[in-house]
């Protein structure tokens, strides 16, 4: 597997769609968290629709059995987190990933270097939607997240080939998910 570079990623956004908003240069510094097209990832944009954790009813968390209403949702511009808590979230943009590249999320070190840890699970050959984004704040004091600015960077790694089994093939339950999707078993 290779990582891909800005030129793959614009043509496989201008040939493919895999990228819907594409925004093909890195926007925002000094103005915003930036987002759009790096070296070689894609900074993507958190959306302005969060769903926040509170703890309000439950003692425990169970990922076979989550309740809803542990959640509050938000729709705005800034989403407050509360001290040692999480979000979930989702992204401006839509991604339809090839069977032949997987593709992973990591952190931007804007949010990391003030203790907000954004998590995400790999995007499978064969896999689109809208990314359901973990926001966690690690600290002991609220947490200010920027809707349509950037969260994260996703790097594509290629393969020489196409998967056996994609995600697309297997019916994943997570498959062409468009809003923030809670767990499912």
């Amino acid at each position: 597997m290779t990582i891909k570079s800005d030129r793959w990623i614009r043509q496989m956004a201008s040939e493919y769609k895999m990228i819907e908003p594409f925004v093909d240069r890195n926007v925002g510094k000094g103005e915003a968290v930036s987002f759009g097209l790096s070296s070689f990832g894609y900074d993507l944009r958190v959306a302005d629709e969060f769903k926040i954790f509170h703890n309000a009813l439950n003692t425990i968390i169970d990922p076979k059995k989550i309740d809803s209403d542990s959640f509050m949702d938000f729709k705005g511009d800034v989403c407050i987190i509360p001290p040692n808590s999480f979000a979930l979230a989702r992204s401006v943009e839509y991604f339809r990933i090839p069977e032949n590249v997987l593709a992973v999320c990591v952190g931007k070190s804007t949010y990391a270097r003030c203790g907000i840890i954004t998590n995400v699970t790999p995007f499978e050959p064969g896999w689109e939607g809208f990314v359901t984004l973990e926001i966690s704040n690690t600290t002991p004091l609220p947490a200010k997240i920027y809707a349509n600015e950037g969260l994260c960077q996703v790097l594509f790694l290629e393969s020489d080939e196409a998967c056996e089994v994609s995600y697309a093939d297997k019916h994943g339950k997570y498959q062409q998910q468009t809003g923030i999707t809670l767990p499912k078993v």
